[in-house]
């Protein structure tokens, strides 16, 4: 176990140096092998056996049609449906922008995806309107990760395939937390801006004339909204996979891009497959070594003294569950969340597993604590994309995102973490689970 603290502690330290991710995990892969006596050419074929399987294929799919989805023009028209409801009141922005994150985190499945088509929106406005920049940087940033959590989503994907899991328990299991985490970002919204006099707020609309607006932005947003309905629809009715369920995504979007929204044209189309595939092949990249990682970890039974050198610190399930946040949230501080999830599933499923812990409630606490672990300082890729997209330096915007993150997300990981009926209601009412 040594060695693979000390491999880890290498690709911790590639990664401080800004190797890229997918290098870094394959060089700590190759020296972990090399000095445990695992034989490399065993293990590239498991890995390439691993990311070459059929579950795997819906990631490459669901990135496709979230792009095409993106580059169709649905982010403006989210943010006019959503905006007809709370748009006109004082911080209706602000909960404009954590609807429509989540509502986009249902089409893409990608936090990064969120915050490059929402924040580059938003932010502007926001800031137009009176909001305060490091305010609105913030709320883009924390609102962003609810992608993490409203399938489909990706590293949910992944952590599902590297456990032996069903894909769509593990969609559900993140489903009603990220509802809750949304609607708590959406009150603490409010909240921070009470006493900000800077906000200016278009009077409101009468009645019939909010009724008329609600209406004519629902008709533009519907084939928007209906692409999680239909996605998630088809995948809980038995009708498909969740493989399958990505491919009549893409399907499904391509038409609405080109005809519907029409903001599809070929040039874009052609963009949007090379963009897709960039992000494909860096994920894949990434997980080819992992897999690699993982399979030499199980050869040297390292899940199984990490399992035992924990439970040896307590037989407290609280205080084992507690550390194990903690060390999911630093996991989460220094890689991104399809990495974190194959780590946590290889790491501590064996911990789980000893305590009693149903894998499915697990699978929602470490995809609520990875998003929290992606906006929280000193690495917290998702906080720093955001920043890029305000052009704002970190010292305005890291006292509001830790306000949102001490009193929204911490909160919600540790009732998901120790509430389970929260993460086990959806998969046991809808895919019988025991």
């Amino acid at each position: 176990m040594t060695l693979f603290f000390l491999s880890m502690a290498l690709v911790v330290i590639l990664l401080l140096a800004e190797m890229p991710i997918a290098l870094a995990f394959g060089t700590g892969a190759l020296v972990f092998g090399v000095a445990t006596g695992s034989d490399v050419s065993f293990l590239i074929p498991y890995a390439y056996q691993t990311t070459s399987g059929f579950a795997l294929l819906a990631l490459p799919l669901f990135v496709l049609a979230g792009t095409l989805m993106a580059e169709g023009g649905i982010s403006e028209r989210l943010l006019d449906f959503v905006n007809a409801f709370v748009g006109r009141i004082k911080g209706g922005l602000g909960a404009v922008t954590v609807i429509t994150c989540a509502l986009f985190g249902a089409i893409s499945g990608s936090s990064s995806a969120a915050i490059a088509a929402i924040g580059q929106i938003m932010i502007p406005r926001m800031v137009r309107e009176g909001y305060p920049a490091g305010h609105a940087t913030a709320l883009v940033a924390c609102s962003s990760v609810l992608a993490l959590m409203i399938p489909p989503s990706i590293p949910m994907i992944v952590f599902a395939i590297t456990g032996g899991l069903s894909v769509g328990a593990a969609f559900l299991s993140t489903l009603v937390p990220g509802i809750l985490l949304g609607a708590v970002y959406v009150i603490l919204n409010f909240v921070f801006l009470r006493k900000v006099d800077t906000i200016r707020v278009e009077p409101p609309l009468s009645p019939a004339e909010t009724v008329r607006t609600i209406g004519r932005s629902g008709i533009r947003a519907f084939w928007a909204l209906l692409m999680p309905v239909l996605i998630l629809g088809v995948i809980y009715s038995g009708i498909a996979t969740p493989t399958e369920a990505a491919a009549i995504a893409l399907v499904y979007a391509i038409p609405v891009g080109f005809l519907v929204y029409r903001g599809l044209t070929p040039k874009s189309f052609a963009t949007s497959f090379v963009r897709a595939a960039i992000t494909t092949g860096s994920i894949v990249s990434v997980l080819f070594f992992l897999f690699m990682m993982s399979r030499a970890m199980i050869l040297q039974q390292v899940p199984k003294e990490v399992s035992e050198a924990m439970l040896s610190l307590s037989d407290n399930k609280i205080v084992i569950l507690l550390l194990i946040n903690l060390v999911l949230l630093f996991i989460g501080m220094i890689v991104d969340d399809i990495s974190g999830s194959v780590l946590a599933a290889i790491i501590f499923l064996p911990v789980i597993k000893e305590l009693g812990i149903h894998p499915i409630h697990f699978a929602a606490i470490v995809g609520t604590n990875l998003g929290l672990g992606n906006v929280s300082p000193p690495c917290a890729p998702m906080l720093y994309m955001a920043g890029g997209v305000s052009k704002l330096t970190l010292d305005k915007y890291i006292g509001p995102t830790l306000k949102f993150l001490v009193f929204g997300h911490l909160p919600m990981t540790m009732i998901v973490t120790f509430v389970p009926a929260l993460s086990l209601w959806l998969p046991r009412m809808l895919m019988g689970i025991q």
